[in-house]
């Protein structure tokens, strides 16, 4: 029997926009929109079901009489622009899930009787960069030019993340919503976010960038962590937003990847974009970037190699095949420190097994086979 319910109509227009869908196109898809719109029929339970999954909303929301007020729980950043409140559907899902995480990792913690962290807003109200850099390296444990002895920029990601992770920092990464590949996170609208803690600090960082840009991203967000504030950002041509904790974490980032005084050495005897990315293994954009920052090359020349670089950059990731390993990516989506966590909840009896699946966004057997075979206990 068909059961049809009255809802306020403008609440299918809002979820349809919130969703950063069009319209006209999604009506000609679902017809049966049009007639709800028009009133010339009434949805039913199980079409509202279908529509809410559509347009990723939760289902209890259509029968609001009012769409209700999403507030952002972060600043979000823009290059060159000071609406630093809204964000795409899949951005903001993505953080209130990171967010869920985060809350419950932070009880375990708590409960465990893990201790602060002493570095997380160490520098707050503070601005000498350096000083900051410095801290970063002694606590997390690298050397001043630590990526050098690395090959590549893929290698300098994965050690810079296994020694973040080992000072207490929780680094996800994921370019789509969850393990929805039919949602993805656009690029240019968010490279990554930070959400600070005392205890259970976590970096987001978009896996659909490329692995050198990823660097800049992640020390972007440990800037943050020593600031002390959670933040969103979209580094637009690689610019920082106009704002002074921006341009801060923007200078740490730099200096911290790319010193001054190595790179004055190295462009002294190369003057190369390219030669100098390799040898710090960062992206050539963070390179370019810091011989314009430095004097050696001018705003123009930057924006002309930045523009050649990503539209070569396009072709040959154009030319990749997609798919890939699930439970490989599974270990960067999730991070390997708080599967770790999750696992030893489980194994303690103080999270039960739907949690657990919940907590990780893997089901049953799925979850099952990545604690038993590609799991790796730290």
């Amino acid at each position: 029997m068909r059961t049809e319910v009255n809802i306020n109509i403008d609440m299918i227009t809002w979820a349809i926009n919130r969703a950063g869908l069009d319209l006209s196109d999604f009506m000609i898809k679902f017809p049966n929109i049009e007639k709800w719109l028009q009133a010339k029929k009434s949805p039913t339970v199980k079409q509202l079901e279908k529509f809410s999954h559509k347009v990723h909303l939760p289902f209890g929301y259509l029968f609001l009489q009012e769409p209700p007020e999403e507030i952002l729980p972060i600043p979000f950043f823009r290059t060159n622009s000071a609406d630093d409140k809204k964000v795409s559907v899949n951005v903001y899902d993505t953080i209130l899930l990171m967010q869920q995480r985060q809350n419950w990792l932070r009880d375990y913690l708590k409960d465990n009787e893990y201790k602060n962290l002493d570095f997380v807003g160490k520098f707050k109200g503070k601005d000498d960069y350096l000083q900051i850099v410095a801290d970063i390296r002694k606590t997390i444990g690298l050397e001043y030019e630590w990526a050098n002895s690395l090959r590549t920029w893929e290698e300098a990601l994965e050690y810079l993340t296994s020694k973040i992770e080992e000072s207490g920092i929780i680094v996800v990464f994921n370019g789509v919503v969850e393990n929805n590949t039919q949602r993805p996170i656009k690029v240019e609208e968010c490279r990554g976010f930070v959400l600070v803690d005392d205890i259970a600090p976590l970096m987001f960082i978009n896996a659909a960038d490329s692995k050198a840009a990823q660097l800049f991203t992640i020390v972007h967000e440990l800037a943050h962590i020593w600031m002390g504030q959670s933040a969103g950002f979209d580094f637009r041509q690689l610019m920082p937003a106009n704002n002074p904790i921006e341009i801060l974490c923007d200078k740490i980032a730099a200096e911290f990847l790319v010193p001054e005084e190595s790179f004055n050495r190295i462009w002294q005897a190369k003057k190369d974009i390219i030669q100098t990315a390799r040898y710090f293994k960062v992206s050539p954009i963070v390179a370019g970037r810091r011989a314009m920052d430095l004097g050696k090359i001018t705003k123009v020349e930057f924006f002309d190699f930045y523009n050649d670089y990503k539209k070569q950059y396009q072709i040959r990731k154009d030319k990749q095949s997609g798919g890939g390993d699930f439970y490989a990516t599974t270990k960067k989506r999730l991070s390997m420190k708080y599967a770790y966590y999750i696992n030893q909840a489980v194994k303690t009896n103080k999270l039960l097994y739907r949690d657990a699946y919940k907590l990780t966004g893997l089901k049953g057997d799925t979850y099952q086979t990545f604690i038993n075979k590609h799991f790796i206990s730290i």
